[in-house]
């Protein structure tokens, strides 16, 4: 399987290719990965892989029609998977455009682009064809303390302009599927988290934040609930859908993990606490200051992800206890990595609160 990654020098997108290429006897011949290196896009994510012969990386833009169809059929493509996307809330709130040309425009642009690709392979190659469509649970909205969680039928209601983008790209997905039986899929996931996070995002923010000193922003009263999926189980689910998921189809995919962000922040502190105290004996807790609350803050987001267990068999691996403890490693193991980030591409800018 030849495969097209968008977006792959990305935080998802960079483990997913990491885990098709290392894993012994990968079905995957050849990945090629289309990215246009905006912020949260670092080649160093897999500097690793730059040498490995079935890896190609290729700069550009999912909404370069031009390009597109060159890689896709010099490279005689057979699934692409698009993880390319504007995604941090705050930034959108700033400046929605972006996401809407990135995520809307750019999508509908890369789905036009493999259409044509598509209806002119053999019949063959045409049938075992497929686009993953990588989403998320924000488009579904919020949810109160006791509502049910989001299934693949819970209508969409995104909050905010980068959940509002994301539904539309959704949207298309699913018109391209059913006016020109492109065949696609759709995922839509809970909150990501381990290695290679971009430092703007709750967990890389908190365990850095907090080993420089500085103060561990939380929204609120930090009782917005989320679901944490450690982002290897979430490439594996991509893949075990992208070779057995049915056309047509969403699949959600959580981690069972519901977490309240201040209790994320409480544990990140006491693991920080045994594995790198600070030189005054104090608790990294001391360094928690709430905040002004985001507009539009979602309350809680919660996947059922029955669909995904019963129809292909995926469960994740992680539990929260041991997923946010591999991070914290993680990130106590590549300081260089996130001040590299940090000096490169946040010499201008605030570091947000997630």
């Amino acid at each position: 399987m030849q495969i097209l990654v968008t977006g792959g020098c990305g935080f998802i997108g960079s483990n997913f290719i990491r885990q098709r290429l290392l894993e012994r006897g990968s079905a995957v011949t050849r990945i090629v990965n289309l990215d246009a290196l905006t912020y949260a896009g670092n080649p160093a994510n897999l500097a690793d892989l730059a040498s490995d012969p079935r890896y190609v990386f290729a700069h550009g833009s999912i909404g370069d029609t031009e390009l597109v169809s060159r890689l896709l059929a010099e490279h005689q493509i057979d699934a692409v998977v698009n993880f390319a996307a504007e995604s941090h809330v705050d930034r959108s709130i700033d400046s929605p455009e972006p996401f809407v040309q990135t995520n809307v425009v750019g999508t509908l642009r890369l789905l036009n682009a493999t259409r044509l690709y598509w209806a002119k392979l053999p019949t063959a190659k045409k049938d075992a064809f497929r686009f993953l469509h990588v989403s998320t649970d924000e488009v579904y909205g919020t949810l109160g303390p006791k509502d049910p969680a989001f299934t693949e039928e819970t209508p969409f209601a995104p909050n905010s302009p980068y959940a509002a983008s994301k539904a539309a790209s959704d949207h298309l997905v699913r018109s391209y599927q059913h006016t020109f039986h492109l065949p696609t899929l759709t995922t839509n996931c809970s909150n990501n988290y381990g290695p290679y996070h971009f430092p703007e995002k709750l967990i890389p923010l908190m365990i850095l934040n907090a080993l420089e000193g500085k103060p561990l922003p939380v929204y609120g009263d930090g009782q917005q609930i989320r679901d944490w999926l450690y982002v290897e189980d979430h490439a594996a689910a991509i893949w075990l859908v992208l070779r057995q998921g049915r056309v047509g189809e969403t699949y959600n995919i959580g981690g069972l993990n519901e977490q309240p962000n201040l209790e994320i922040v409480q544990r990140i502190c006491a693991l920080l606490d045994r594995k790198s105290p600070r030189a005054d004996g104090r608790s990294y807790t001391t360094q928690i200051t709430h905040v002004a609350d985001r507009p539009g803050h979602d309350r809680r987001y919660s996947i059922d992800c029955t669909k995904l267990q019963r129809e292909l068999g995926w469960a994740p691996k992680e539990s929260f206890a041991t997923g946010i403890e591999k991070t914290v490693d993680w990130y106590l193991n590549h300081r260089a990595w996130a001040a590299d980030i940090t000096s490169k591409k946040y010499a201008r800018e605030r570091l947000g609160v997630a």
